[in-house]
């Protein structure tokens, strides 16, 4: 069962890859104000000293999504200190996904150790603002004339199934890339995992 669900993620890894996230691509992203499971409430701008952010869509019930939060964690003890904090956002329904729900948010964030903020998009409007797809769906995003540009947009790497596999990882890339006044050389991927279902 294991090796199945492995080659199937290795298929839909190279399908998704492989192709553009669907949707009008964003140049830019508006700050936001949402709450975090410490129940204070979070905006870019309280990062006076940023340079940047990853930002991170995300959710308890996404059998993807549920592969990441130790990434997650090693990308925000790397890069948080360089100036460059990450953010996770959750924005599903929760009306169709109770698991999502802010209590269970709070609960999941205590339980795996959560060392970044965990924010509740609860009438998904930053999802919207930012174009995000699936969970999880990374953005890098940079601070240009006082404005947030998408500089990064879709997988967080190659290799949800397998950490120990990964031969592109695509956040890493593209931070690096930036602390170094460096072009990027991947831009945009396919985000692969649950559809953010949005509400009518």
């Amino acid at each position: 069962m294991k090796n199945n669900f492995h080659s199937l993620f290795a298929l839909l890894s190279v399908f998704f890859l492989l192709s553009f996230v669907s949707g009008e691509k964003k140049n830019s992203v508006k700050d936001f104000h949402l709450l975090n499971v410490d129940g204070k409430m979070v905006s870019l701008s309280d990062y006076s000293d940023a340079q940047g952010f990853i930002i991170v869509f995300t959710c308890n019930h996404c059998p993807f999504a549920k592969l990441y939060p130790e990434r997650l964690n090693n990308l925000n003890n790397k890069y948080q200190p360089l100036g460059v904090p990450l953010i996770a956002i959750s924005s599903t329904d929760t009306v169709i996904f109770e698991e999502d729900s802010y209590i269970k948010m709070i609960e999941k964030a205590t339980s795996e150790n959560f060392n970044y903020p965990y924010l509740f998009d609860e009438f998904q409007t930053v999802a919207k603002d930012f174009g995000a797809q699936k969970t999880p769906h990374a953005f890098v995003i940079w601070k240009v004339n006082n404005q947030y540009t998408i500089k990064y947009d879709g997988a967080i790497d190659d290799n949800g199934a397998e950490p120990e596999k990964v031969k592109h990882s695509f956040v890493n890339d593209a931070v690096d890339a930036l602390l170094k006044g460096e072009e990027i050389k991947i831009t945009t991927t396919g985000s692969i995992g649950c559809q953010i279902k949005f509400r009518k």
